[in-house]
């Protein structure tokens, strides 16, 4: 059994919940179903399609703009897990400007590496060796906490997902 995506009642992403506590909310009527999953949840009297994407019929404030925390997962799912230096599959996170130069542990500043192309960069700057990087490193986008939490995006969040982008 997977995840669900909870949606707020103005049909923006909120969070990432167990299908199972999908099932409660939808169970104790503060949630509708919008898709499902195709498994079916069984108790002894009653047989349920475990949701996919659910939608609070009640709005919740959200007080802040969620930042995408930076992390392992979230550089490589930004980078394509490919090395920004040479296109090889990346193993390793570099920092752009070495954290021993001053450089500072962000998303601005942190890239996926293969291990060569970080060995052979060590605490050098890119202008002391004949590295370039294949695209700036960048904070990620509005909505792309959803990709970090889960690796890969169900098919069935999509339109859910692109329709708040929008």
């Amino acid at each position: 059994m997977g995840s669900a995506l909870v949606l707020n009642a103005t049909y923006e992403p909120l969070a990432i919940v167990p299908a199972r506590r999908a099932v409660v909310l939808v169970l104790d009527e503060k949630a509708d179903v919008l898709d499902v999953s195709g498994e079916q949840l069984h108790a002894a009297r009653l047989t349920i399609d475990v949701p996919s994407v659910i939608r609070l019929r009640y709005f919740v404030k959200v007080p802040y703009q969620r930042d995408v925390a930076l992390s392992r997962r979230g550089v490589f799912a930004r980078d394509g897990h490919r090395c920004q230096y040479c296109g090889d599959r990346a193993e390793t996170l570099d920092h752009v400007v070495p954290r021993s130069r001053g450089g500072t542990h962000t998303w601005d500043n942190v890239v996926a590496a293969c291990r060569p192309c970080n060995v052979h960069k060590a605490d050098r700057l890119l202008h002391d060796t004949r590295m370039s990087l294949h695209q700036p490193p960048t904070v990620p986008r509005r909505l792309s906490w959803v990709t970090v939490a889960v690796g890969r995006v169900p098919e069935a969040w999509r339109p859910w997902l692109h329709a708040a982008a929008a």
